[in-house]
């Protein structure tokens, strides 16, 4: 029964946010509390939820503190350098500006932060969507699939689970799987030259009078935030005091927002110190220094104390990024109750016990293979927690007592990445489609076809190369 109900409950917030009836954050509390009670265990509930913001309290932390840090970076203009080689890589070519979200959200990806790729690449690629009319669920289905394929980096999260719940070596679980990935990257590449193909066709090519306003655009929109562009000959939202006291957005009545490259915020001569701090926050999270929300924590109040020395700015910093933040640690907390819900209830572990028990004996020496194939549904519906501290070690048990190797099952379990990226449990989603002001039903009825086929890319490219 408690299978049963777990699908269910699934299926029922799946259905309804892709429907719209119901905005992800309400549906993500109500639909688990109201299962909760239909399992009898309605008197718990409080007990589960609590459990599950405890759980996921440090993510909601790290992702606060991470919106508040990379903003700051953002606002200071240390990403503008290379934005701007992206933007002169793709002109007003709609072919070239989806091939440059997959490049864009790639390299930031090796930052291991999915919440930092998708500010950065939202950011940078947003306004040029925008004007020229492309769809913006193009640019979040590209920028979240090519981040799903690069989260496999050892410092990312789920080779570092499937390495401690197996109790392997990490690098003996990635560093093979290297070629896959990278056929699963190249993969991407393609992807985003078809889509932005099939934009190009849509919207038709530009007349040179056209290209050049949108490169002149794109120049002013360097590090656009996502929403309206600064209105020409008023020095953005006013004068570089005013720019200061709060963000140098403007408006021209279409929703669309920009940042002048010119505002206020910038800070060129401590440019270095920027680039030398994020490259020693990043150096300390992959060495694992601190806790990552201790870490980000720190680099947000030193990154405020040393460009905004001045307190009334540090505040206008902070209130300029306030939406995404409070966006974002919402939807965390509320992902709490689903997961609460689903843990403490005990329908994750009947939902894989079924899963494992399903599949038939004489598969058990393809178990790689099969764990391969079950990674995909598995880590959309749960969390990586979940999936490869509950799931994973009886797949690997099941697949030894066939004689496969725990490090073909670990390699296997990570092909499901692509689409986890865009699975209602992971918080950083909601950075993507909220600052991309798109449905996340949109989001998710367009990339869940195109992540799932990159994963089975990965897959093939794993079994074709004998590593899995």
């Amino acid at each position: 029964m408690l299978t049963i109900l777990g699908f269910v409950m699934i299926a029922t917030f799946l259905v309804l946010i892709m429907m719209k009836k119901m905005s992800p954050i309400a549906a993500l509390v109500l639909i688990p509390a109201l299962f909760c009670v239909f399992v009898g265990q309605g008197a718990k509930l409080g007990d589960y939820v609590l459990e599950g913001v405890g759980n996921l309290a440090p993510t909601a932390a790290m992702l606060m503190f991470a919106i508040v840090y990379f903003g700051v970076m953002i606002d200071v203009g240390l990403f503008d350098p290379i934005v701007r080689g992206i933007l002169r890589f793709c002109k007003a070519d709609p072919m070239r500006i989806v091939v440059g979200t997959a490049v864009l959200a790639a390299i930031v990806s090796l930052d291991g932060d999915g919440s930092t790729t998708f500010m950065i690449t939202v950011s940078a690629m947003y306004p040029l969507y925008k004007r020229l009319g492309m769809s913006l669920v193009v640019m979040t289905g590209v920028a979240a699939t090519a981040n799903g394929v690069m989260n496999t980096l050892p410092w990312g999260g789920p080779t570092a689970r499937a390495a401690t719940a197996l109790k392997l070596d990490a690098a003996d679980i990635f560093v093979p799987m290297i070629p896959a990935l990278g056929v699963g990257l190249v993969f991407v590449f393609v992807l985003a030259y078809v889509l932005g193909r099939r934009e190009r066709k849509r919207l038709g090519y530009l007349t040179l009078d056209e290209a050049v306003q949108v490169e002149a655009d794109a120049e002013v929109l360097v590090t656009a935030g996502g929403g309206e562009e600064p209105r020409r000959g008023t020095g953005g939202t006013g004068d570089a005091a005013d720019a200061d006291a709060g963000p140098a957005y403007s408006a021209d009545g279409d929703g669309f927002q920009g940042l002048d490259p010119h505002r206020a915020t910038l800070r060129p001569k401590l440019y270095w110190f920027n680039a030398g701090l994020t490259v020693a926050l990043l150096t300390a999270m992959i060495m694992q220094l601190m806790p990552i929300p201790v870490l980000f924590l720190i680099g947000a109040a030193l990154a405020l104390t040393v460009n905004y020395p001045n307190m009334a700015d540090q505040k206008a910093r902070i209130a300029a990024h306030a939406d995404n933040v409070l966006n974002v640690s919402g939807m965390v907390f509320a992902a709490a109750v689903f997961t609460g819900v689903l843990t403490g209830t005990g329908m994750v572990k009947h939902m894989a016990d079924w899963l494992v028990g399903a599949i038939p004996q004489g598969m058990g020496p393809h178990m790689a293979i099969v764990t391969g194939l079950l990674s995909l549904p598995l880590t959309y519906f749960m969390s990586n927690d979940g999936f490869y501290f509950g799931v994973l070690p009886v797949l690997a048990e099941a697949g030894a007592a066939h004689g496969v190797s725990p490090l073909e099952i670990a390699r296997a379990s990570l092909v499901g990445q692509a689409l986890h990226m865009s699975s209602p449990l992971v918080p950083a989603v909601y950075v993507l489609v909220g600052m991309a002001k798109v449905e996340f039903g949109d989001h998710t009825r367009f990339t869940v076809k195109w992540a799932a086929l990159t994963s089975l890319v990965v897959l093939g490219a794993g079994i074709l190369f004998g590593i899995i």
